[in-house]
């Protein structure tokens, strides 16, 4: 039909009329003395080019007509008759080839691949020998067999019996055979731990001939021996069905074995939830927050839009050091002394630094804090640690230069390599005085229109709580580093979140929270959050895991900085930090209007309806 349609076209373009006023006979040379054969005097393009410029409205709006009918014939009509019959005929249609396919739909075949086969096209995988395409057809859940893909043209005769042999291979008895059987299965080159079945596996385990910490490795897949692990604790629990809703498959246990945990029996889902955005340094962030804590987002976001609305917070890094303390005992009192003092001496440290500093690229002797008690000596390393939180590089710098310090005095005698001098994981005055990890400030300044419409409150009742509660209150109880409201709350959340150590929350969380008023008629909201101690880094531990890592994604400091080492941790430290005093800011207001335990109530625990409950509003003492 497109063919007609461009030959009555051409012809009619022939037939017109030289001019507008020109007869038709004339234009042709209907004269029967004319000659036949018009003989062209310019190229066909120049010709049709030339037709075109003198069309009429009737040929423009023909032409159109035409072209619109092409355009829907081409991309859309086409379309949906290939979308038809692909629906009516699977069979003859192509197989769409999924991206991913899960470990518990398929099991890939390599003894069928053959070299000569594998540079095939994939639409080539699924055709015959007889040209027709197959249908692969889904594997029933009661079977053991999985799906097995072919790439290359194959006989599906030939296909069906060598699948057949392979399942005859591995089909495992009803009943468990005796142990010195599974061993020799186990023991197998050629057959190994897939021939054995979760019951005969865990006999071995029970005769001791299969360490239960190893099940994952010797299992054909590390899902496998998590799975028998579950079964054997379950036989030993009171409830037999404790861990049914506890997950365990479709996990990357390769990036746990040997690096996050032992014994694994699963992985704990935690919600996760995104404050944000948090401006600060000129720059937003979507901080993600793993908790269980009702509210805890919702409170810590409204505190990121009063920050934001104020124009966004500041921060700086004050610090950055890792500390491993040592304890090492001399023979006397005396003689401790002199090794206190010549660790202190610059020819002392010189020593010590080199052989400190030979054991990493990144771990850098920054300085040494030596305390004495009676013939004991605990030495406080600090050290730069790049973008890693830094215990294990900083432990092995210490361990070397102990060797070191050995070398000088034979007499001194290594007690433990923590001391608890450091101090990790425990509440000390050292990290609140001296720091630890990344020292950072951060302050904020909130319009008293932010305060007033966003946080529900005024500057004056904030300011006063604030003083009340988070510094003198805390001095009452003797806190060390607990100046303030919630800042261990924040410091979790992301730590769950991104990877971290969440033990560290406890030096990590250290913080004093300051409010003034300020502004030219002292009506607008001067915030600040010092946190001398967090403990964090993006590399190693669990900031391999996948969903972690895309936390840290979310953050854009996922991995080490390949431009400046250190500044993704020292980054995300500044984030907790701006984080927290987001935290600080909404909580204080929920407390000076009175609004804490009515939105715990509505939010977290309880679903009564309380929109009765008069909050009780914190007033300026008399």
């Amino acid at each position: 039909s497109l063919g007609l349609v461009l030959v009555h076209a051409h012809s009619r373009w022939i037939a017109e009329p030289a001019s507008q006023n020109g007869t038709v006979e004339n234009a042709v040379g209907l004269d029967e003395n004319a000659p036949k054969r018009i003989e062209p005097n310019v190229s066909l393009w120049q010709f049709y080019l030339s037709r075109m410029a003198s069309m009429d409205i009737e040929q423009v709006i023909t032409l159109g007509l035409a072209f619109l009918l092409a355009v829907k014939y081409i991309f859309f009509e086409q379309a949906e008759t290939e979308s038809t019959l692909s629906l009516k005929n699977p069979i003859t249609s192509p197989v769409s080839v999924q991206k991913k396919v899960p470990e518990n739909c398929c099991r890939k075949q390599s003894g069928l691949l053959k070299n000569s086969q594998k540079t095939n096209t994939v639409e080539e995988a699924f055709v015959a020998k007889d040209g027709n395409a197959e249908v692969i057809k889904p594997v029933l859940a009661e079977s053991s067999a999985k799906a097995t893909f072919v790439v290359g043209s194959c006989n599906p005769e030939e296909t069906s019996s060598v699948l057949n042999k392979k399942e005859e291979e591995i089909e495992l008895p009803k009943e468990p055979r005796s142990i010195e059987e599974c061993v020799r299965i186990l023991g197998s080159t050629e057959k190994g731990a897939k021939f054995l079945t979760d019951a005969e596996v865990i006999s071995l385990v029970n005769a001791k001939h299969i360490p239960a910490y190893k099940l994952e490795t010797l299992m054909e897949t590390q899902e496998r021996g998590v799975s028998i692990r579950r079964q054997m604790l379950s036989q030993k629990l009171p409830e037999p069905s404790s861990l049914q809703y506890l997950p365990y498959r479709n996990y990357n246990y390769s990036l746990v074995l040997g690096a996050c945990c032992e014994n694994v029996i699963g992985y704990m889902p935690i919600p996760v939830g995104v404050a944000g955005p948090l401006y600060l340094d000129n720059k937003e962030f979507q901080v993600p927050m793993a908790t269980t804590e009702g509210c805890l987002v919702a409170s810590t976001n409204r505190g990121c839009r009063a920050i934001c609305l104020g124009g966004g917070a500041r921060s700086r890094i004050l610090a950055d050091g890792m500390t491993r303390g040592p304890v090492v005992r001399l023979p006397s009192a005396c003689r401790a002394a002199e090794v206190k003092a010549w660790l202190e001496s610059p020819e002392g440290f010189k020593i010590v630094k080199e052989a400190f500093d030979s054991t990493s690229r990144f771990a850098r002797l920054q300085k040494l804090l030596i305390s004495l008690a009676g013939r004991n000596l605990y030495i406080r390393f600090q050290s730069k640690t790049g973008d890693a939180m830094g215990m294990n590089m900083i432990s092995k710098g210490t361990e070397k230069a102990l060797a070191r310090l050995n070398e000088e005095f034979p007499d001194l005698q290594v007690i433990a390599i923590s001391g608890n001098y450091c101090t990790d994981k425990k509440p000390a005055a050292i990290n609140w005085i001296e720091g630890r990890g990344k020292s950072v400030v951060c302050e904020a300044v909130i319009p008293a229109k932010v305060v007033k419409e966003v946080l529900k409150t005024t500057t004056e009742d904030i300011v006063e709580v604030n003083i009340n509660k988070n510094l003198v209150g805390s001095a009452m109880a003797g806190s060390i580093g607990g100046y303030n409201a919630h800042a261990a709350n924040i410091v979790t959340a992301i730590y769950i979140a991104c990877g971290q150590d969440a033990a560290q929350n406890v030096g990590s969380s250290n913080c004093i929270t300051l409010m003034e008023r300020t502004g030219s008629t002292s009506e607008d909201l001067y915030i600040s959050c010092t946190m001398p101690s967090i403990e964090i880094g993006t590399v190693g531990g669990g900031t391999n895991l996948l969903p972690q890592q895309a936390c840290l994604q979310m953050l854009g400091v996922q991995g080490a900085s390949q431009d400046n080492p250190g500044e993704n941790a020292r980054q995300l430290a500044k984030i907790v930090c701006a984080t927290v005093m987001a935290g600080e800011l909404s909580l204080m207001a929920a407390l000076a209007a009175g609004h804490l335990v009515k939105s715990h109530m509505i939010h977290n625990r309880s679903k009564i309806n309380l929109q009765d409950l008069q909050g009780t509003c914190t007033k300026k003492a008399a």
